[in-house]
């Protein structure tokens, strides 16, 4: 009889997929997958891939984004209930009313955010990039960033430069506790931290590197340092073990677990290839004004 895994191999040569997982996904989804990066990472290499069926193991605006990005292809989201609470934090009637109260400002969108909001920017921005985005922005121009709170005065407090913050943030990463770092460096006092920008500000101040999952992969895989106390989403450890089998990671808490990244499974992405679901589709107009602000972001160098 053939395993889970198997079968998923089966089908998915069958269906011409490929699967995606984003790096805070359970263990066993992220080792059948064929990429695993972050939200933006994956969906750009969605577009550049052959296959016509993308198999998006994340949250919801996760496969929103691939779907903007490769309108043409079939996007499928194991779990049609793994949202983002961030995302859900503002709406597009939201997004227009501060607008109209700003109405010369450039808006600046965190790509953990919908593609309804996504429509409504003239920039989007990830949290590897975001300084740059912003510092494009002529200095004497209003901004509104959203949703996330955090990352907004991350930048604010970098660059020296005031803008108009919504009040969302993650909910696992405001889940950090300064305490829980303190106590895995007393533990592991050669241990660096990695803390991901989401996390709020006291979390940010004792962290010794402010990085996103990309470059937490990337600084990981280069340091000369041997452990690392990583305060993100528990998931990532997974990834950074296995790139990394000389070095030590150390998760800052069990508490640092997002419920919807945790919603698909094996079952779920058999599922997903057996019955073709769940489709995932932005629908014109709000596809390419939302293609807009992610062009206009690529564009800054």
């Amino acid at each position: 009889m053939k395993s889970i895994e198997e079968k998923i191999q089966d089908l998915k040569r069958e269906r011409g997929a490929v699967i995606i997982a984003h790096n805070y996904q359970p263990d066993e989804v992220q080792a059948i997958a064929d990429f695993t990066g972050d939200s933006l990472e994956l969906s750009r290499k969605g577009a550049e891939l052959p296959e016509e069926v993308i198999v998006f193991c994340g949250v919801h605006f996760m496969a929103e984004t691939a779907a903007i990005l490769s309108p043409e292809k079939t996007i499928l989201l194991p779990d049609q209930f793994a949202g983002c609470p961030m995302a859900d934090m503002i709406t597009a009637e939201q997004l227009q009313a501060k607008k109209a109260e700003h109405p010369s400002a450039v808006v600046i969108t965190y790509v953990n955010s919908s593609a309804a909001i996504k429509a409504e920017s003239d920039l989007c921005c990830t949290s590897s990039n975001a300084m740059a985005v912003v510092s494009s922005v002529p200095a004497d121009q209003e901004i509104i960033f959203v949703p996330d709170t955090h990352l907004g005065h991350y930048i604010q407090d970098e660059l020296n430069r005031e803008m108009i913050i919504w009040d969302g943030y993650c909910p696992t990463h405001s889940r950090i506790r300064d305490v829980d770092i303190l106590r895995e460096k007393e533990d592991h006092p050669n241990a660096i931290v990695m803390a991901h920008p989401e996390c709020p500000q006291n979390i940010r101040d004792i962290a010794d590197e402010l990085l996103s999952t990309g470059q937490m992969c990337k600084v990981a895989a280069k340091s000369p340092h041997k452990e690392f106390i990583v305060a993100t989403e528990m998931g990532l450890l997974y990834r950074l073990r296995n790139e990394n089998p000389d070095k030590k990671f150390y998760s800052v808490s069990d508490r640092a677990v997002c419920p919807n990244m945790k919603k698909i499974d094996l079952e779920k992405v058999l599922w997903s290839l057996e019955d073709m679901q769940h489709r995932v589709v932005v629908p014109e107009p709000i596809c390419s004004q939302a293609r807009k602000s992610i062009d206009a972001m690529l564009a800054v160098k």
